[in-house]
């Protein structure tokens, strides 16, 4: 048996990336990674490296939070480096955590900021920029989540980019119909990475092989269920990570799924069939009521082999939802038990963050179809890729009897490339695991 060592194998792959990137002849280099794999840590120490070889550079993200994540990790790494971050003219453009770097210049026009070795911004602010000189080099954060048309509008301010993202994640919002243009070569609904390899099918590609969020526990069920093509490992062992309770199960179904989630890293509370409506209410009061007893019971988290407890606070839990009205309905079943700074929100929310334990309620539960929303692969990637020791789905009986009744009707489009696996195949792989974690709720 291959001894597999996760930090000389993530190693490897930063150093492949690095040097294609740095000193690579090719316009562009792409980087696949998994949920918590450090994107933001390459992203990081790519821009640093190019601009202490004397490449300024700029650098693209999706959101304004994204944006100022970014400057303050780069403020970290190091403080007197020159940052510039571009912003928008509205009233509160970013973070006034970014008011106290000394490294770090902030302004609404490119010129201000022209002659800094990193200029970070939005896709959409850097979309308007005009009349400067174009960089040698970008990165595009979360290139996933980008756009083809985005990427269009900013392709003239560069000359080379690395393009790092998860392509198991949400793909990118579109609030217009976009059927007439599937399978067009400038199809603008498109990810700026798959419009970007389609034209450009040699340009240099690499993954980032270990999940630094995922436990060992749940690294195999994402992988293979929505990264078959590219699996990625766990950077713990079976051991490292520990979730414990100071207070015994009451006996109540609710404890017993949380004890389930945290011997084996996964729960699944499972309610009696029923169509109901999207906020169905106990499924709405059964995720409200885990997430109380999590708290009353003084949970302990342990992180590395040997590392010491911390508590599992309101803070480090999240809640995930389809929809924001179910979102909503929970924050109002919380609020009632006294719980009110836990994070609520839908997958397009919650992408990019972590958790040390996650409740969620599942898509298509209690559903009377399935359509292509409640299907999409990559929400029900999010919502079970955000947790670093646990995540117990809430979800009705009879989601995989439903899955069958409504297979994909969805038209095949010539020229598109199809996402594999699809979000059926998707939900049975993650419900048939689930399976071995279930708690029946009476």
């Amino acid at each position: 048996m291959t001894f597999f060592d996760p930090a000389a194998e993530a190693a490897r792959a930063t150093a492949a990336i690095l040097a294609d990137t740095l000193h690579g002849t090719s316009k562009g280099v792409v980087v696949d990674s998994p949920p918590g794999a450090g994107k933001s840590t390459l992203v990081v120490r790519a821009a640093r490296e190019l601009a202490a070889a004397g490449r300024p550079l700029m650098v693209i993200a999706q959101t304004n939070a994204q944006v100022d994540d970014l400057v303050m990790r780069l403020a970290e790494k190091d403080p007197e480096l020159p940052v510039g971050r571009l912003h928008s003219n509205d009233p509160d453009p970013y973070d006034k955590a970014l008011d106290e770097l000394p490294g770090v210049r902030k302004s609404a026009r490119a010129a201000d900021l022209a002659g800094l070795d990193i200029v970070i911004s939005t896709a959409a602010k850097w979309a308007h920029v005009r009349g400067v000189e174009p960089w040698g080099h970008a990165i595009v954060d979360e290139a996933y989540q980008m756009r083809s048309d985005a990427l269009l509008a900013v392709a003239g301010l560069f000359e080379r980019a690395l393009f790092v993202g998860d392509p198991g994640q949400l793909d990118p919002f579109s609030i217009v119909g976009a059927d007439q243009w599937a399978g067009l070569s400038y199809d603008p609904s498109a990810s700026a990475v798959s419009t970007l390899l389609a034209h450009n099918p040699d340009l240099p590609q690499h993954r980032l092989p270990v999940s630094w969020r995922l436990p060992a526990s749940a690294a195999p069920l994402v992988s293979d269920a929505f990264y078959p093509y590219t699996p990625f490992r766990s950077g713990t062992d079976h051991g490292d990570r520990r979730l414990s309770f100071g207070v015994a199960s009451d006996g109540s179904a609710h404890d017993r799924v949380i004890d389930e989630a945290a011997e084996s890293g996964w729960g699944l509370l499972e309610l009696p069939a029923r169509r109901t409506p999207r906020t169905d209410p106990e499924a709405v009061r059964a995720v409200a009521r885990i997430v109380r007893r999590v708290l009353d019971r003084g949970g302990a988290a342990t992180s590395t082999a040997g590392g010491e407890p911390a508590p599992v606070t309101a803070d480090r839990v999240a809640v995930g939802t389809a929809h924001r009205d179910q979102a909503a309905a929970v924050r109002g079943a919380l609020a009632e038990l006294g719980v009110t700074e836990v994070t609520v929100d839908t997958a397009n929310r919650l992408q990019g963050r972590e958790f040390d334990l996650t409740v969620v309620l599942h898509p298509l539960s209690g559903r009377p179809d399935a359509t292509a929303f409640h299907l999409e692969t990559g929400r029900l990637c999010v919502l079970t890729s955000r947790h670093r020791h646990a995540c117990i789905v809430v979800c009705r009986a009879g989601v995989t009897d439903l899955l069958d009744e409504h297979p994909s009707t969805e038209p095949v489009s010539l020229g598109v490339t199809v996402k594999f696996p699809d979000g059926w195949e998707a939900n049975h792989a993650v419900l048939a695991r689930l399976s071995d974690h279930r708690i029946r709720l009476p």
